[in-house]
């Protein structure tokens, strides 16, 4: 294998990582602010306020979310393992 292939590899895995996740932390911030905003107007200072209402949220948007982040998920998945042989007989070509 390349530092080419490794690279593009680990590329891709973070680039999924970070799409498949932007969802949740989306809302989260979104919500976040909105309920910060809240409790500067309203002057309630307390965190369970603030918690609850975030992760609810994400729970929300994973189950809004998640036939997508599974068809993503299974893509990449497939993918890798489509390309096995490529990367073993560019391995044996190399050497290794």
């Amino acid at each position: 294998m390349s530092p080419e292939f490794v690279i593009g590899f680990a590329r891709q895995a973070i680039e999924l990582t970070l799409m498949v996740s932007l969802p949740m932390l989306g809302v989260g911030l979104v919500v976040g602010l909105t309920v910060s905003i809240i409790q500067a107007a309203t002057q309630l200072q307390e965190m369970t306020l603030s918690f609850i209402p975030k992760i609810v949220s994400m729970f929300v948007a994973l189950l809004v979310a998640f036939p997508w982040i599974m068809n993503q998920l299974v893509t990449f998945t497939h993918n890798v393992i489509e390309n096995i042989p490529d990367v073993i007989r560019q391995g044996n070509i190399l050497g290794f």
